[in-house]
């Protein structure tokens, strides 16, 4: 089997207030911009749209429906991670997820936690749907970096993990 190509990426942002333009997703586009960035590097050609929606269950659900359907390889959200009333993001993408990926979210909740003890409360996740690979980041421009500094450099070996790629010598 082999992997898709070009990679089909999806970001979504989930804040009330940034739907509302009451300020600008800085979260979603800085997901963005680290992704192509790095697959840029390593000369894989990337698709990359990016959502801003409101916090609200449905509407996440219909976007990861949306995501499943069109095939995407990587779906990353920014927000909704914490323990407030409408942090549920987590919640939402496990009842999707076939698998989990605890070890990379756990680890960066102990590294980042070790200094700013706030990190610890994240509940962000990772796991497949099907043979989509699905990270849930909190929504601080600061989180998403460190975030994505650590699940960056997993991608293409989770990515041949789910397609049955053997490339063990």
């Amino acid at each position: 089997m082999s992997l898709p190509d070009p990679f089909k990426i999806q970001v979504i942002t989930l804040s009330d207030r940034a739907f509302l333009g009451e300020y600008e997703d800085r979260s979603g586009p800085e997901i963005v911009q680290l992704t192509q960035s790095f697959f840029q590097q390593h000369r894989q050609e990337v698709t990359i749209d990016l959502k801003l929606i409101p916090d609200d269950p449905t509407k996440l659900r219909s976007m990861i429906d949306q995501a499943l359907s069109d095939k995407i390889t990587f779906l990353f959200t920014t927000g909704g991670t914490g323990l407030g009333p409408k942090d549920f993001t987590p919640d939402v993408i496990k009842e999707y997820l076939q698998k989990d990926i605890p070890g990379i979210m756990e680890m960066i909740r102990v590294k980042y936690g070790m200094k700013k003890p706030n990190a610890l409360v994240s509940r962000s996740i990772a796991g497949v749907i099907n043979q989509t690979l699905v990270f849930a980041l909190p929504g601080s421009v600061k989180a998403v970096r460190e975030y994505m500094q650590e699940i960056l450099p997993t991608l293409f070996h989770s990515l041949k993990m789910v397609y049955g790629v053997d490339d063990h010598n």
